[in-house]
Parts: structure tokens; sequence; C-alpha cells
């Protein structure tokens, strides 16, 4: 519940920073820098997972594993 207010709050913040930034001629430093911010928010790969819980990882290694496998086969 409170995650959800605070993501309503941020966004309307967010909203009020833009509409300043573009029909408020005295809009300044303080509504870039929140227009900016949650812009960046916005492209961060929050929904990423460390390789291990991905659904099909990866063994570590394998690539290395693979390309020695593949040179001792080439090379006779």
């Amino acid at each position: 519940m409170y995650r959800r207010a605070a993501a309503v709050a941020f966004t309307a913040l967010w909203w009020w920073a833009a509409a300043r930034l573009l029909f408020a001629p005295d809009a300044g430093a303080l509504e870039g820098a929140v227009t900016a911010g949650g812009w960046g928010l916005s492209v961060l790969p929050v929904h990423c997972l460390p390789k291990a819980r991905a659904d099909g990882a990866l063994a570590a290694g394998r690539w290395r594993q693979a390309w020695r496998a593949g040179r001792s086969r080439g090379a006779g």
C-alpha cells in the first residue's frame, strides 16, 4: 500500500516538473533535476536478476569449456 502511494506521489511530482519545464517560462534547475532524475530512473534495468536466479541461466565457464573443446577438435 505504501509502495503504491509513494509511486503515485513520485509520478505526480515528475509530471508536475515536466509540465513546468514545458509550459512555465520561469521553470528552473529544480524542475530540470526532477525531470532528468525521473527519466534516468525509468531507464534503469530494475527487472534484471542475478544470473544464477534467471530462468535458463548458463553455468559459469560454459563458453570457456566450449571454446576449449572446439579448439581441441579443430587442432587434429
